[in-house]
């Protein structure tokens, strides 16, 4: 098989066999040399003709032994080469001088999937949230890569699920050119006619982009800056709830609340609300109403912290809209409370760093609900006063670390007076508090 000596005894079936783990680095390399001997010399000296008319199929089943193989072989450090293949396969069904380029078309969709292959890149929907990518390759700038931006065509849904995957992963930041593009692309991908592993990949690659619309008063192009405020909001919705009204399953992609793909979403929402213009699309387009239905299921654990942020932000302006009333005193400590079990994860982001002082002022608002409403007071206060105390020592190592910090931590040295106060005073009466002490 192209280049790779097999003892007989190892041919045998995929399920039963040892071969994979004894060949899979020496398969790797060898369908990489193959790959870019086919299809990665100079578009000027036109070597397309090296590829047999069987190639891009053949490569496909490359794709199928390697990923069969992922558990064995090492990740590939020529990232950066195979997607240059994919770049000139792309030029080239590009050129008019073509005369097929549906074989070229089926090259590039496998040699896109034998890139993530070799990178180790998972293709299951299943991993889009929980997946941490690697890439290695050299650093680019935005323009190398507006070829995969003109290649989506939500029309090939398979390819460009592997198109948005990969700018999930590279992390590439879209260049001005093709903004407009990017973004109507991505928005497209959210459609409520998607299927859901396209949906959720444009919703993965938009939790990345996130930074490019917190900053959307940056952009100069007005109608790309109405664009992105009224289509990309409701299209956000549409990606994790596309019919809405509809109780589906615990096991549907589409179900009400998924834990890794709503902790997703919520961090897209927590950056968005840090921008004052996003607000009203925030209501309107009916986010606000989903956090108040996530609040009022309970059971926070990580979102809480993210809820906190997207709902602290937008209530001292939105304070007569009734479904933020709905929200009862008991659900808002709750969330509080166990914001600040999660926060001392969160102080390297300097986003949920900076956030830390309107959570501090949310806190005392309703820290008194602690003591009306819960039997065992105490320990509650006592677990909230040492999440606090965990905060405050990270942000002692991140001020050591990065020498800032100086107002956020007195800001929460100042809530764990205020709580230590509160409960020596309980303590002492063994009665309520009353609200105004928050």
């Amino acid at each position: 098989m192209i280049g790779v000596q097999f003892d007989k005894k190892d041919i045998v079936r995929i399920d039963k066999s040892s071969a994979l783990p004894r060949f899979a680095n020496a398969l790797l390399e060898q369908f990489q040399t193959t790959l870019w001997t086919w299809y990665g010399g100079d578009l000027s000296e036109d070597n397309t003709g090296a590829a047999p008319s069987w190639a891009w199929n053949f490569i496909k089943v490359i794709c199928l032994v390697l990923e069969s193989a992922k558990n064995y072989h090492h990740l590939s450090l020529h990232a950066m080469r195979n997607l240059d293949v994919c770049r000139k396969i792309y030029s080239r069904v590009r050129s008019s001088e073509q005369n097929f380029p549906w074989e070229l078309l089926g090259a590039l969709q496998n040699a896109l999937r034998f890139m993530l292959a070799a990178a180790k890149v998972s293709r299951d929907p299943a991993d889009l949230w929980n997946s941490q990518y690697f890439w290695i390759g050299d650093s680019h700038s935005p323009e190398d890569f507006e070829w995969l931006v003109e290649y989506i065509d939500p029309d090939n849904q398979e390819a460009v699920f592997d198109i948005l995957l990969l700018l999930v992963v590279i992390e590439v930041r879209c260049s001005p050119a093709k903004r407009h593009q990017f973004f109507k692309s991505i928005i497209a991908c959210m459609g409520s006619h998607m299927p859901a592993h396209l949906r959720h990949a444009a919703l993965r690659l938009a939790h990345s982009a996130r930074e490019e619309m917190v900053s959307i008063d940056t952009i100069d192009n007005a109608e790309l800056r109405d664009m992105i405020l009224t289509e990309f909001s409701p299209a956000i919705l549409t990606a994790i709830s596309p019919q809405p009204g509809i109780t589906l399953s615990d096991d549907d992609p589409d179900c009400f609340f998924h834990e890794d793909r709503d902790l997703c979403y919520l961090e897209l929402l927590f950056a968005l609300a840090r921008n004052s213009n996003w607000h009203p699309h925030l209501f309107e387009d009916r986010h606000i109403d989903r956090c108040i239905s996530i609040v009022a299921k309970g059971n926070f654990a990580e979102y809480a912290f993210y809820l906190a942020g997207i709902l602290l932000r937008i209530a001292p302006e939105q304070s007569s809209v009734i479904s933020l009333n709905s929200i009862t005193g008991e659900q808002w400590w709750d969330m509080m409370r166990d914001a600040w079990l999660h926060a001392s994860f969160t102080t390297d982001d300097i986003h949920c760093f900076e956030f830390l002082p309107v959570l501090v002022e949310g806190t005392k608002r309703y820290m008194h609900i602690a003591a009306q409403k819960y039997i065992s007071w105490e320990i509650h206060f006592k677990f909230f006063i040492e999440h606090v105390d965990r905060v405050l020592d990270a942000l002692e190592m991140r001020d050591s670390q990065q020498g800032e910090g100086e107002g956020v931590a007195v800001a929460v040295k100042e809530l764990k007076t205020v709580a230590s106060d509160m409960l020596e005073k309980l303590v002492s009466s063994q009665g309520v508090v009353s609200p105004l002490l928050s």
